[in-house]
């Protein structure tokens, strides 16, 4: 049987949430299939994890092309070669292009550690505890060209304990990942994704219908 999703995944680090995703498809827990994962990383284990799972597995360094749009070039062209139709990034740390984003529109998404709009960027966990914030959390959510401001398709809360610091306060809000990112990408399969625009904003606002709902 085909699976609903065939996604493909870039990482740059430890891809905890990669093997999330392939652990879920393993228990039958995700209808899905890694048909390529690509690292940016030399050193990323997120490479051994694929390996280790026998999905298919590129090393593109971004430091070997001279602009980021023929990086992500190289990317789209990878990932459409392989036959992906949705794009994950599992601590990937590259903004991508307009152009990469118009290859796969409305279908490259991404996890954030902290409940956008706040604390965007590359130090969520630390920014929440900076500001004395009693919850955070996780997002899913769209990839735009902005830093961390596309549609938001799911959230999942932590409380900050008193004696929390940034190591054990990331170990639960990436144990919260893990599901989460799951739990959407399952939702994606058996929904129909709409996602609207305003008119004069150009903000953009993404729900999921049960696919009956959208017949």
């Amino acid at each position: 049987m085909t699976a609903t999703l065939k996604l493909g995944v870039l990482a740059s680090g430890n891809g905890s949430n990669l093997q999330a995703i392939i652990d879920a498809i393993g228990r039958g827990e995700l209808d899905a299939s890694i048909e390529l994962v690509i690292v940016n990383e030399p050193n990323a284990k997120a490479f051994e994890r694929a390996q280790a799972a026998g999905i298919s597995v590129q090393r593109i360094l971004h430091r070997d092309f001279p602009t980021r749009e023929a990086f992500d070039q190289k990317l789209a062209q990878a990932l459409v070669g392989a036959g992906v139709q949705w794009v994950v990034l599992a601590g990937f740390m590259r903004l991508l292009t307009q152009a990469f984003l118009d290859q796969f529109a409305d279908r490259v998404i991404n996890i954030h550690p902290a409940l956008l709009p706040a604390f965007p960027g590359v130090r969520g966990i630390r920014q929440a505890l900076d500001a004395g914030v009693k919850v955070t959390g996780c997002t899913v959510h769209l990839v735009d060209h902005g830093v961390d401001s596309g549609p938001i398709l799911a959230q999942s809360t932590v409380a900050v304990r008193d004696d929390d610091d940034e190591a054990s306060l990331a170990t639960r809000v990436h144990e919260a990942e893990h599901q989460l990112y799951v739990a959407t990408l399952q939702r994606l399969g058996s929904h129909k994704l709409v996602v609207t625009r305003d008119p004069i904003s150009k903000q953009a606002h993404a729900t999921l219908h049960p696919l009956e709902d959208s017949k």
